[in-house]
C-alpha cells in the first residue's frame, strides 16, 4: 500500500460514487482489458459469450433457467433457477447439464459458480462440483460457497 504522505505529494483527486452510471466505468475497464492483453494475449472481451438455456411449461411459460458467461477457457455460472412446482424433478440438473454441454461445445473446459448455504450447495455437489472456498459471514450468519467442476472440454 501506498503511504498517505506519498499519495498526497502525487496531487491526484479521489472521487467515490455509490451506484455511478455505466459509462463512469468504461475507463477502468479499458485499462484493464488492455493490461490483460499485453500479459495473456487475450482479454476476457475477446472470448467472451453469453449463454442461457430456459424451460417453458405447456404454456411456454418460463418455469426456469440458467444463464453464465463463457470467457479465458471456463463458464461462469450466474444464475440458475426453477420454479417450486418444478423442483425435485431433475429440472434444476437438465438446466446444468445443458449449460455445461453448451460450453464444452466451445471448447470450455471448467465450470465456476457462487452459491450460499441457503441455496443450493448441496444440489451443486450432487453435481460434481467440489468446493474450493468459502466467505463466512456473506450474508451474515451464512456462508458464501465458490464451487467449481471440470467439464473435460477443449
Amino acid at each position: 500500500m501506498c503511504p498517505l504522505n506519498q499519495v498526497e505529494q502525487m496531487d491526484l483527486k479521489y472521487e467515490t460514487r455509490l451506484d455511478p452510471p455505466r459509462e463512469s466505468l468504461a475507463p477502468i475497464e479499458r485499462g484493464l482489458h488492455e493490461f490483460n492483453r499485453a500479459l495473456v494475449g487475450r482479454d476476457v472481451t475477446d472470448t467472451h459469450h453469453r449463454v442461457v438455456v430456459l424451460v417453458k411449461d405447456e404454456a411456454e411459460a418460463v418455469v426456469g433457467g440458467v444463464y453464465g458467461d463463457m470467457f479465458w477457457d471456463w463458464l461462469h455460472v450466474k444464475t440458475l433457477w426453477v420454479a417450486e412446482g418444478y423442483r425435485g424433478r431433475g429440472v434444476g440438473t437438465a438446466l446444468l447439464e445443458r449449460i455445461e454441454e453448451a460450453a464444452v461445445s466451445q471448447g470450455v473446459y471448467g465450470s465456476h459458480l457462487e452459491t450460499t448455504d441457503f441455496q443450493a450447495l448441496g444440489f451443486y455437489l450432487k453435481n460434481g462440483y467440489e468446493v474450493f472456498g468459502k466467505l463466512e459471514g456473506k450474508p451474515a450468519g451464512h456462508t458464501w460457497y465458490y464451487v467449481k467442476k471440470e467439464l473435460g472440454g477443449a
